[in-house]
Parts: C-alpha cells; structure tokens; sequence
C-alpha cells in the first residue's frame, strides 16, 4: 500500500532520515521543516499522513496539529505527534489539538511503519465512506454533512487475568463513554463474544493460563470475530512477540506501563474503524440501493460507477486510482446452451466472486449484460493488474453448474486495466481505455488481463 508521507521536522538530518527510510517501502514522502510550510504543504499535496515533530520553533507542533484539524480540506489526514516528552500532560495536550497518535524518540522504525500503515488504512475507509457519502448526497438520497461518528456507547471487551491491570483498562475505557466488559480465560472471552457484538477487543498477550496469541489467531480466523479490532497490550521487552500478534491480525498495541491517554487515542481509533466498516457495508449503501443497484446480482449499476467516478477524480488525486473492465468470455453459449435463467445464475456466480475477492472500499459495478467494472481507489497500476489477476483466478477455479446437478460449466473473464497515474483522462476517458485494453484481453485469447496503451 503506498501513500502520501508528510514529515514535519526542523532538524534536517531526522527529516532526510525518515524521508529515506519511508521512501525505501515506496512511500511518497514529502518534508517541511516549520509550522506554516507544513500547512502550506499540506493544503496543497493533501497527504494521507503527517508524521509531526512537537518541538519546532515558532510554531509547535501542537499548534499545528489544531490547525491542520480546524482546516475542512485536512481535517480528516492522519496526525502522528513524534516527540521526546513522555509526560502524560503533553500526551493530553496532543489529545486536545487532535492528534490521532504518538511516537517517542527516538523512534523505532518498524514501530513507525506499523502505526503509519494502520492509519492510512483507516483514512482510505474514512475517504471511501465519505465519497460515497457525497455520491448520496448531491443525488438526493441523503442529507446533511458528513460527521466523524461519536464511539459512546462502543462496546469493548477486555480480556486479561490480571485485576488490578484490567480494572484501570476498563476504568480508562469509560472515560471515552465506552462500555467496557472483562474476560478472564477462553470460556469467559467466547460466552461473552456469542451474545455481544464487541466493537473492540482489548488482549494482553500476559496471559498467565492463556496463550495470547492463540487467542489471536482463533480470533481471526473465527468468522464472528474476524473484523473486530484487536489491540494487543504487551511487555517492551517482548517485541518479537509483538510483531507476531501483528502478522496474525492485529490491528494495534500499546506497551507496558500502559499510558491511559494512549490507549483511550488507540481504543478511539479502533472502535471508528470499525464503525467506517459497518457505514460502508451499510448505511449509504442500503441509501443508494433502490436507485443505484442492479437487481440481478445486488451490485451498483452503470449510473452510480459512473458517478463514483466523476467524484473521485475531481477530487485532488493524492493516490490516484485505477480501473478495471471485466467481461464473461463467451457468455451467449451459457444463455444458447442452458437458458437465460442459468446465465443469470452465471452472472450472480461471478458478482459473488468478485466482491468476496476485493476491499471493502473498492467499488464493483454491474456495466451491462455481462460486463463488470471496478473502481480501486488509491491503487498503482501494479496494484492494479495483481488484482486483475487475482479476480481472474478466482473465476476460473469457480464450479458452476448451470442445471445445478448436471456436468459444471467452466467461466472465465477477460480484464482490461488501466491507472489514472500520469494521465490526463476524464472518467469517460479511463472507462474508455479500460475498454479497450478489455477487448485487447479478448483479441489476445480471452481468460487473461490486459493494461491499457495509457500505462
């Protein structure tokens, strides 16, 4: 996943640094080394995150940090507050000016890639959700702004066998008007997981009759719990431990001694996480339904992709996008061969397959007759063609059997890829591209992906 990288530094050298290193995992790092170049930066290149030294002079970091959230454009970026003071007061005075986390110096990197990654993802749902937002909205079908949703009333379940520890968890919780509960063993924690729907999952990897990190795993792969955030609480000493939680799904972690200005910000985070999540899966969808959706297979028709799309590239393209036209090789056999009702069957098929192998915030349309588009918002053309392939594959592992008991048929689907990256098309232009690489797919023997001329 690349992104949009903003460090805020006064010290050239920590700036060069971070600049390298991000760079390094294809990052696009961009660096100001005072208060109003940051502002002026970040006005202007709309980041995706801004990594922000505290103690600058003149303008600090957290009068910058409340600018940059007072400002509608860059209201919603990411801000990490990297500092040297571990005080819990600047911690709360990062918490007022609208940080959305904090790093110590000095900063270990994986740390920090970790924490950037996190957030970037949560700001790509929050984009995704608010431009469907305004899809709805300049249609007619909903009203008023778009809000950073409230986490009172989140439910979160704390699951450690220490007392002392998991009562200040619990108490730092309701402080955010969380509700916490507690688990103290696998029984307690899967009772209570079968009749609430948690919205975050707190796990001390400390378990003395536990292993957390079976916990974890059984957490992920268990269909229930699979979305739910997980942020892990750990020793410092047990980083190995730490990163593997993270491998096995974890959304974030705190260390011990656990600062309660740090976990209400992580908690905080998390629960919104999953609140975009649900809005995505949901609310503006089921807004959109009636008029934008295709009846047949329950994805978005060709008036609402077209839309999408005009709305998102006017908008400042930090990341870009990239889009794909899918098409059902040799379709007309299945309709001449077995019926119109087992081509529809055959359509709703390969929508389902689709949309189980794409992201939550890429879009996936019905164009027209067999014809499928995706909208793959903040993706490389790279990106774009592993996905392309990906879909591709999972067509054709599909077992279709059009009379549902007889021999399966075999389905495939030809994909034409094209980027917005470095080219000047309208929407209508990327469609067109798109198109066209599609039946270069075809031309070339059909089951394969194609990139436009354009990338």
């Amino acid at each position: 996943m690349t992104a949009r990288v903003l460090v805020v530094d006064d010290v050239p050298a920590n700036a060069r640094l971070l600049e390298a290193r991000l760079a390094a995992e294809y990052y696009q790092v961009a660096s100001a080394e005072t208060g109003p170049k940051a502002l002026r930066i970040a006005a202007e290149w709309r980041p995706d995150i801004v990594l922000l030294d505290v103690m600058m002079p003149g303008m600090d970091g957290f009068e910058v940090c409340r600018r940059l959230k007072a400002d509608q454009p860059t209201a919603h970026v990411p801000v990490v507050m990297v500092t040297a003071l571990d005080a819990p007061a600047e911690r709360v005075r990062g918490l007022e000016a609208g940080a959305d986390d904090f790093l110590s110096k000095p900063v270990e990197f994986d740390t920090l890639l970790a924490r950037v990654r996190g957030l970037v993802r949560l700001k790509r749902m929050l984009d995704e959700w608010r431009a469907r937002s305004e899809t709805a909205r300049t249609l007619g079908l909903i009203e008023g702004p778009t809000e950073t949703p409230s986490v009172a009333g989140a439910r979160v379940l704390v699951f450690d066998d220490q007392d002392a520890e998991a009562s200040l968890l619990q108490e730092w919780l309701a402080r955010e008007e969380m509700l916490p509960g507690l688990a103290r063993n696998e029984a307690e924690l899967w009772s209570l997981l079968a009749v609430i729907d948690f919205d975050l999952i707190v796990l001390s990897l400390s378990l003395m009759s536990e292993d957390a990190l079976a916990v974890a795993s059984a957490l992920r792969v268990g269909g229930q719990t699979s979305e739910i955030p997980l942020l892990l609480i750990a020793e410092p000493e047990s980083r190995e431990r730490t990163l593997r939680g993270f491998d096995l799904g974890a959304n974030d972690w705190l260390l011990r001694p656990v600062d309660q200005n740090e976990l209400r910000v992580r908690a905080r985070n998390q629960v919104r996480r999953k609140i975009y999540q649900q809005r995505l899966r949901g609310d503006v969808d089921q807004a959109l339904a009636l008029a934008l959706t295709d009846p047949l297979t329950g994805l978005y028709n060709q008036r609402y992709v077209m839309h999408h799309l005009r709305h998102l590239m006017a908008r400042p393209q930090g990341n870009g996008l990239a889009v794909l036209m899918i098409d059902v090789d040799h379709f007309k056999r299945v309709n001449d061969s077995y019926g119109h009702p087992a081509g529809d069957r055959a359509l709703r098929a390969v929508a389902d397959t689709l949309r189980a192998n794409l992201r939550i915030f890429d879009t996936l349309a019905r164009y027209g007759g067999e014809e499928f588009c995706v909208v793959l918002p903040g993706a490389s053309i790279g990106e774009a063609a592993s996905a392309g392939e990906r879909l591709r594959d999972a067509v054709a592992q599909m077992r279709f059997v059009p009379d549902g008991r007889g021999m399966p048929h075999r389905l495939t689907v030809s994909i034409g890829v094209v980027s917005s990256e470095g080219a000047e098309l309208t929407a209508e232009g990327l469609l067109q591209e798109a198109d066209g690489a599609l039946y270069g797919a075809k031309r070339e023997g059909r089951n394969r992906v194609e990139l436009a001329r354009t990338n």
